[in-house]
């Protein structure tokens, strides 16, 4: 085969866009836009430049390039290989990846809640469901990734549809309901919207999945019959431009729907909160069901997508094991970091992600920068070297 055809191209964009839509990507639009209220529009705008340009681009440079490595090697190839391993394990079983699972398992508080808060052989009984849910998460999820090359199939013509198919149900409810009503934006919207909205959208790590999902994509890619690297290259930056116009979509709907709910929800601390008590409005005692669905649905093709990128990562570079054993590895390991909480996850992140992100930005845009006079090591390591002294001040600011 020499090209795809529009129906696998349009199957692998939404395929990468179900492995970019997780967690992070359904909590963070509806908190923003309840935070930011009558400003949504601006950090809207600097939400989108953050959690899908940027992320698009990354699918670009990656695949023009030929790797997230060959991104860095005008700075150092030692750097290279190191700045690619922290995102490998930020972007994989120390950060994302157990966060699927605790998302997943916080929405299911509906039917957790009647066991109530006895105790199993000393443990408390929530401790017990979550580690539970937990395993049996990652136990499919693992099972899933142990073929790459067919996530098209599994994820995008079976999953996501699905997936689509709820969040389209759940906006389609918010338009029948007139009598939601946007406020005031808090301050740190207030004085100055679109700058805030472009720091939360590091809280996705959309950039950096980018950087990483391309492996998984060549390979579905290659599946298809395609062998011509340039072909394959370009075939990924299609899916890619295809994933974020869904991504900018659906980000969207979930922010200005959080910005919509201030008749409904007084005060919130994270967007799984704001989207809870929005469905049951909507939905009525059905409400609990469609959003869990929602969110395991969206973590769980997450989930997969990224256990499958770094056994494929690391069973090519660090060969002592095969891709079997180290899906294995990060399998396991995952399980045991989610079992810390939804809450302990996404407050250890923040600072992290505040360092590797801005980094990672400035990486892609050299990269894509045309000019010769930027494609050089000087301005490289100039460049990323004020980059992440920028990072570490604003982090201990």
């Amino acid at each position: 085969m020499n090209k795809i055809d529009h129906k696998n191209l349009l199957l692998l964009g939404i395929t990468l866009f179900s492995m970019f839509f997780g967690a992070g990507n359904l909590i963070f639009p509806p908190f923003l836009g309840f935070e930011a209220g009558t400003k949504t529009l601006p950090a809207f705008i600097g939400f989108v430049i953050t959690a899908v340009v940027f992320p698009v681009l990354g699918v670009v440079a990656a695949a023009r390039v030929g790797g997230i490595d060959k991104l860095c090697e005008k700075i150092h190839p030692l750097f290279g290989r190191i700045f690619t391993l922290i995102i490998y394990i930020c972007i994989g079983p120390l950060l994302a990846i157990p966060r699927t699972a605790g998302t997943s398992y916080a929405m299911f508080g509906f039917v957790t809640e009647r066991a109530g808060d006895g105790a199993i052989f000393g443990l408390s009984v929530q401790l017990v469901l979550s580690i539970g849910f937990s395993a049996l998460f990652f136990l499919a999820a693992g099972l899933l990734a142990r073929n790459p090359e067919k996530l098209k199939d599994v994820l995008g013509k079976r999953m996501t549809p699905v997936l689509l198919f709820l969040i389209a149900a759940m906006f389609v409810a918010s338009l029948l309901h007139p009598e939601l009503t946007s406020g005031a934006p808090t301050e740190r919207y207030a004085n100055g919207a679109l700058a805030a909205g472009f720091v939360d959208g590091y809280q996705t790590m959309d950039t950096l999945a980018a950087m990483v999902f391309g492996i998984v994509i060549a390979l579905n890619i290659r599946a298809l019959g395609v062998t011509d690297n340039k072909l394959v290259a370009a075939t990924t930056i299609r899916a890619g431009f295809i994933a974020g116009t869904v991504l900018a979509l659906i980000y969207g709907i979930l922010a200005f729907m959080g910005a919509d709910s201030r008749s409904v929800v007084d005060s919130a601390e994270n967007g799984t909160e704001i989207l809870s008590a929005l469905c049951g409005v909507f939905f009525g005692r059905l409400g609990p069901i469609v959003l869990a669905a929602i969110f395991f649905l969206a973590c769980f093709n997450v989930c997969v997508g990224l256990l499958a990128s770094c056994a494929e990562y690391f069973s090519e570079n660090f060969r002592a094991l095969s891709f079997d054993r180290w899906l294995v590895v990060f399998t396991v390991w995952s399980f045991l970091i989610s079992i810390i909480g939804l809450d302990a996850i996404i407050s250890f992140s923040s600072p992290i992600l505040s360092l590797i992100y801005p980094v990672a930005l400035v990486i892609i845009a050299l990269n894509l920068i045309p000019l010769r006079a930027v494609q050089t090591k000087a301005v490289f390591r100039i460049v990323v070297a004020a980059t992440f002294l920028y990072s570490i001040v604003s982090l201990l600011a």
